[in-house]
């Protein structure tokens, strides 16, 4: 249960960046409710987050979650933003995931 927890709080993660990435370019209203998304989904994934680490050791739960924020705020940047998708950006999230597969691995 501790993992799907985990899951949840980098998913929140990815959540509260999305919402950070629409403030762009905008004023007033729109970006208030963009702002209070962030700002919502910023505390409910360290929530979620120190709940897992209650069973989790905090060595393998913070780098998963920071991991899954990584890989998640680069997709979405890929996908809902137009940002490029280079060789290198691509190469290096994949190390990234490697990376926690293996902790969750030895956990």
């Amino acid at each position: 249960m501790s993992w799907i927890i985990l899951v949840m709080a980098g998913l929140c993660e990815v959540g509260f960046a999305f919402c950070l990435g629409k403030t762009k370019g905008l004023e007033g209203l729109p970006y208030w409710e963009w702002m209070a998304g962030f700002v919502l989904l910023y505390i409910l994934s360290a929530v979620l987050l120190a709940k897992a680490a209650q069973t989790l050791p905090i060595g393998t739960a913070y780098p998963v979650w920071t991991g899954i924020g990584a890989v998640g705020s680069v997709l979405v940047g890929i996908f809902f933003f137009h940002e490029p998708a280079t060789f290198w950006r691509i190469f290096f999230i994949s190390m990234l995931i490697i990376s926690v597969v293996g902790l969750k691995s030895l956990s």
